[in-house]
């Protein structure tokens, strides 16, 4: 069995209107330096953010999380940014910004499997499922 490895995420929120401080989590950033795994899992609930937001530009944020998920994926896609290190890249992706879209901290942990431990963030932190006891 494989030895844990540390991973750092943060959740991807859309903070429609800033001033209030109202956000919606819609995705989560994951990455794992050792088992040289970055990604991002978005999936953002458009009825939820139609309802607060009602006169959101969905089509700006979609485009600006897209942007997010060719960062993690790296490469000139990405633009310049796209090039550098996959840990510079999750750095400056989960930097703090007052803008739209926004991360959480960062919080980190121990996983052997970094995209089943990504699926159950995303199932806890955007799809609102309930965690199953473990025992």
């Amino acid at each position: 069995m494989r030895e844990p490895s540390l991973f750092d995420y943060s959740v991807v929120r859309i903070v429609p209107h800033v001033e209030r401080g109202e956000f919606i989590n819609v995705g989560v950033i994951l990455f794992c330096r050792t088992l040289g795994y970055l990604a991002a899992k978005l999936e953002p609930d458009l009825a939820r953010l139609a309802a607060l937001a009602p006169l959101c530009e969905t089509d700006v944020v979609l485009d600006h999380l897209d942007s997010i998920r060719r960062v993690c994926e790296g490469g000139p896609d990405a633009g310049p940014i796209g090039l550098p290190s996959q840990s510079e890249r999750f750095h400056w992706l989960v930097a703090p910004r007052s803008t739209v879209i926004q991360t959480s901290p960062v919080h980190p942990g121990l996983c052997t499997d970094p995209a089943g431990v990504h699926e159950r963030l995303m199932d806890q932190m955007v799809r609102m499922q309930p965690q199953a006891a473990k025992g």
